[in-house]
C-alpha cells in the first residue's frame, strides 16, 4: 500500500487544505487485525472504515466522499460521517428557554433547528492530536453564542480503533455559562460496502420497547409510543426493509424510519455502555454492534439519498443505500420536560461514549 493512500485507497492529498489559518488533513487509524479507519479533522467525519468478511475480504462499510471538496461544497448536506453538535437532531421552531431566558437559532429545516445549524461542528477545522496508530485526540472552543447557543464550550472527540476491532468515539465538553448539549456520530452504514445496494436485507436488532413519535414536520409529540404490533418493533431481529412500506402515519412522516428509539436503560456512567443495537448483513456475514451511555438512538433509514451524491468507488449514494444509528439524547428535549435533561450548567462535565465493534459470522 503506497503511503500516499489508505487501505481504503482514498489519497491524503485529497483532504489537504488550508482554511481561516488552519490545517486540514485526513488521519488514519489502524489495529492489530488490519482494520482502518480515517477521519478528517474537518467536522470529525469518518470518511471510511475498512472491515473483514466472512472470509477475510475487507471493504469500505460507510459511505462518504472521495475528496475534501465534496464535503466542503455538497449539492445537499447529508452531514456523511460527521460530528454532529451543538444539538444533534431537531429543535422545534429553533427555540428554546434557560433559566427563564429565550434562545433563537438558526432555521435551516423547515421551520426547525437541524443538526446545530449550517455552521455547526460539521463545518469546524478541529484541532487534532494523534496519540498512536490507533487513537486520536481533536479539541474545538465553540464561542458563546455561536450558532445562537449561550457558553463557552470546551470539547474534546477522541476516535479509537480498539485490536478488539471496536471504534470507540468519546466526547467530553465544560461550559462556562449554562447551556444544552447534545452530540452524535452520523456515520451512514451499509456492511455490504458502500455502493453495493440498499440496506433493506440488513437485520437489525434494537434494545427498545418504545420510541417517540413525530409530527409532520418530524419533531418528537413528546409521548412515548409501545413498538410492539408496529413496523418499529425491531426488538427481535428483522430485515430493515421488512416493514418500511407499510401504511403507518409514521413512516410516511419520514419516508420511513428517522425515529429515535429509547433504550432499555437508565444508564449515564460512559463506563457502563448499554447495549443499544445490533447489525447483520447476512451475504458478508458482517455483524456491528453498537453500545453507548446514551438514552436513546435515531435509527435513519436514508430516505432521501439521491443520485446527485457520489459514493467514494464512484456510485451514486442511492435511495436507501446506507442507515445511522446515532446515538444521542432525544431530539428537542428543551422543549420537551418529560424527555432526558440536555442541560450543561457551569462547572459540570458533559461526558458521552459510543462504540461501534465488527465482528463476522457465517
Amino acid at each position: 500500500m503506497s503511503s500516499h493512500l489508505t487501505k481504503s485507497g482514498l489519497r491524503f492529498i485529497n483532504f489537504k487544505k488550508k482554511l481561516a489559518g488552519k490545517s486540514i488533513r485526513l488521519f488514519s487509524l489502524i489495529n492489530e487485525n488490519g482494520l482502518e479507519a480515517t477521519v478528517t479533522n474537518y467536522g470529525l467525519r469518518l470518511i471510511s472504515l475498512m472491515v473483514p468478511d466472512k472470509k477475510g475480504v475487507f471493504n469500505d462499510v460507510v459511505l462518504g466522499h472521495r475528496t475534501l471538496k465534496e464535503y466542503m461544497y455538497p449539492v445537499q448536506e447529508r452531514y456523511f460521517g460527521a460530528i454532529i453538535g451543538r444539538y444533534a437532531n431537531r429543535i422545534a421552531d429553533g427555540a428554546f428557554e434557560l433559566d427563564g431566558k429565550k434562545y433563537s437559532l438558526e432555521i435551516n429545516h423547515g421551520s426547525n433547528h437541524l443538526h446545530g445549524g449550517s455552521h455547526g461542528f460539521h463545518k469546524v477545522v478541529w484541532s487534532a492530536h494523534q496519540i498512536s496508530k490507533n487513537e486520536i485526540d481533536f479539541s474545538h472552543l465553540s464561542m458563546d453564542m455561536e450558532e445562537g447557543y449561550p457558553g463557552n464550550l470546551n470539547i474534546r472527540v477522541n476516535y479509537k480503533l480498539t485490536d478488539k476491532n471496536e471504534l470507540i468515539i468519546r466526547y467530553l465538553a465544560v461550559s462556562d455559562k449554562i447551556t444544552i448539549l447534545n452530540l452524535t456520530n452520523h456515520a451512514y452504514f451499509n456492511l455490504r460496502g458502500e455502493g453495493n445496494g440498499t440496506v433493506d436485507q440488513h437485520k437489525l436488532k434494537i434494545n427498545a420497547d418504545y420510541y417517540t413519535p413525530v409530527n409532520e414536520d418530524l419533531i418528537p409529540t413528546g409521548d412515548l409510543a409501545h413498538v410492539v404490533n408496529s413496523p418499529f418493533d425491531f426488538l427481535k431481529s428483522k430485515s430493515i426493509g421488512q416493514d418500511i412500506n407499510k401504511n403507518h402515519i409514521q413512516l410516511k412522516y419520514g419516508n420511513g424510519y428517522d425515529h429515535n428509539f429509547v433504550i432499555n436503560a437508565d444508564v449515564n456512567d460512559e463506563s457502563n455502555l448499554v447495549k443499544v443495537a445490533e447489525v447483520l448483513e447476512p451475504e458478508s456475514g458482517r455483524l456491528m454492534e453498537v453500545f453507548t451511555n446514551e438514552p436513546g438512538v435515531q435509527f435513519y433509514s436514508g430516505n432521501f439519498h439521491d443520485i446527485t451524491s457520489i459514493g467514494k468507488n464512484s456510485k451514486p449514494h442511492t435511495f436507501r443505500s446506507g442507515f445511522c444509528l446515532e446515538t444521542q439524547h432525544f431530539p428537542d428535549s428543551p422543549n420537551q420536560p418529560s424527555f432526558p435533561s440536555t442541560i450543561l450548567r457551569p462547572g459540570e462535565y458533559y461526558t458521552s461514549k459510543t462504540s461501534y465493534k465488527f465482528s463476522s459470522s457465517g
